[in-house]
């Protein structure tokens, strides 16, 4: 600042010189005359146009010379100038370089040479957020786990980068399965961007794998106002976090706001088949057998399911089976033909011992779909009828190799559950079982239809025909007579 005044200055004095020296040779006629001490000059116009740009190139010379010392003195001192400015240069594309091929490094799957070449670019660029990053992303590549936690802690300093760091810790703490302090994190990474998509689902599963359900819900409703998530997938996902907070709902000392987090999970997802059968019991609870019926009712609409009946039966326990048979009809006409309807008339025919009715509510469902249940009715059937020993043997033998029917599916990894739940104990998907028929096909074994014969046993003796022994006798005889 001081230097540029000093410059304007000289300048401004210029100016006044020259002025003052055309008004001087103006004055002399033409001709200038100059003295100094006992030298005298006298110049023409020419001649003093000459002097006057030589002085001007002199004194231009002088404010470069002096301009250089200056620079040279700030330069020494530490102060930014043309010549730090070049040096600085230097660096930076030496240092832009280095990270640029440390990143390649990295996506190259070379960890140690990123992690070279980002202490190469640290050297040139300081400790900035791309060395850091870089820094921690190959170590953490390398398996170096304290150099990459050291590398995702310094980002935690600057405002800017502290998500980044937060992420890079979370996922160091996920890969070393320390769920408590990586639920932590992901909270901690939640408040600084709640719309940070992968965040979220991180969270929701932290959150549903220690049941942290209240929690879930609070994450899962951020999901979608953040827009990652539809609206009626939101309903259905809240509805199955509902209700595993209401899954104490029938103990002795279970709450009423549990009670209504059952109710409200079946609001919300009717079709949800685990929630209406919840949902029911906790209005059998209330007392209130009609809404009961209700709520099964439209659930059955949607799905015939066996944990469906299980709950319509509960509402009169003490009913004789004649009873629960014509009181299940107004379920049962609901989606009459489905096999899962038909198979529950069956099962409630042989509990009042109408074993022809069984008979004829299975109807095609043995030679059509057999599965093991229906198989096994089949086999009841023809015990309640008096049916040969050998012939319900031999239903039961089918049923040991037939499907299993439909059963609780998970759709990431198919693995089978004997009862719904939340989350697979195999894969650790969220809401992703489903009520169908397994995908894995079974194979030969020798617990198959290899040992059905042993199983069976023999058929009982068929009466001989007295014909068939007159043969029998003559053959016999024939031999001896030749």
């Amino acid at each position: 600042m001081l230097w540029s005044l000093i410059k304007i200055l000289i300048f401004v004095a210029l100016v006044v010189a020259l002025t003052f020296g055309a008004s001087q040779l103006m004055e002399s006629g033409g001709a200038l005359r100059l003295a100094v001490g006992d030298l005298e000059l006298n110049l023409g116009p020419l001649q003093a146009v000459i002097a006057a740009l030589l002085l001007i190139l002199a004194v231009w010379l002088f404010l470069k010379i002096v301009g250089f010392l200056f620079a040279v003195l700030r330069f020494l001192n530490g102060d930014e100038t043309a010549v730090s400015r070049y040096f600085d240069r230097s660096r930076e594309q030496k240092g832009l370089r280095a990270l640029s091929e440390g990143m390649m490094a990295l996506a190259a799957g070379e960890p140690r040479t990123a992690m070279s070449r980002a202490a190469k670019a640290r050297k040139y660029l300081g400790q900035n957020a791309m060395t850091t990053l870089l820094n921690a992303q190959a170590a953490q590549q390398a398996g170096d786990s304290r150099r990459a936690q050291e590398s995702y802690k310094l980002l935690l300093e600057d405002e800017r980068t502290r998500f980044v760091g937060v992420r890079g810790l979370l996922k160091q703490k996920l890969d070393e399965g320390d769920t408590d302090t990586a639920l932590a994190l992901a909270q901690k990474a939640f408040e600084i961007n709640p719309k940070h998509s992968e965040t979220q689902d991180i969270l929701l599963k932290l959150q549903a794998d220690l049941h942290d359900w209240s929690g879930a819900r609070s994450t899962l409703s951020a999901k979608m106002k953040s827009g990652a998530l539809p609206k009626a997938v939101y309903k259905r996902r809240d509805a199955v976090l509902a209700l595993q907070t209401a899954k104490d709902v029938f103990d002795e000392n279970a709450s009423i706001e549990a009670r209504e987090a059952a109710i409200l999970a079946n609001k919300q997802s009717p079709d949800l088949i685990p929630a209406a059968a919840m949902a029911a019991r906790s209005y059998l609870a209330q007392g209130n057998k009609k809404y009961a019926t209700r709520v099964l009712k439209k659930a059955w609409e949607a799905e015939p399911h066996p944990d469906l009946a299980a709950a319509f039966a509960e509402i009169e326990p003490d009913e004789t089976p004649a009873e629960r048979l014509k009181r299940f009809r107004t379920l049962t006409a609901i989606h009459p033909d489905h096999d899962e309807t038909r198979m529950l008339i069956a099962e409630l025919s042989l509990a009042a011992e109408d074993f022809p009715g069984a008979r004829r509510a299975l109807g095609d469902i043995v030679a059509r779909h057999p599965t093991q249940r229906a198989l096994t009715i089949m086999a009841a059937v023809e015990r309640g009828e008096g049916g040969d020993e050998a012939v319900v043997r031999g239903w039961l033998a089918r049923a040991l190799t037939a499907p299993r029917g439909p059963q609780w599916c998970c759709d990431n990894c198919q693995t089978v559950h004997a009862t719904w739940a939340p989350i697979c104990d195999n894969c650790g998907g969220f809401d992703t079982l489903s009520w169908r028929e397994p995908t894995q096909k079974s194979t030969p074994s020798a617990t198959g239809t290899e040992l059905l014969p042993l199983i069976v046993g023999a058929p009982a003796a068929r009466p001989a025909d007295p014909m068939d022994e007159d043969v029998i006798d003559e053959k016999a005889v024939e031999p001896s007579t030749k």
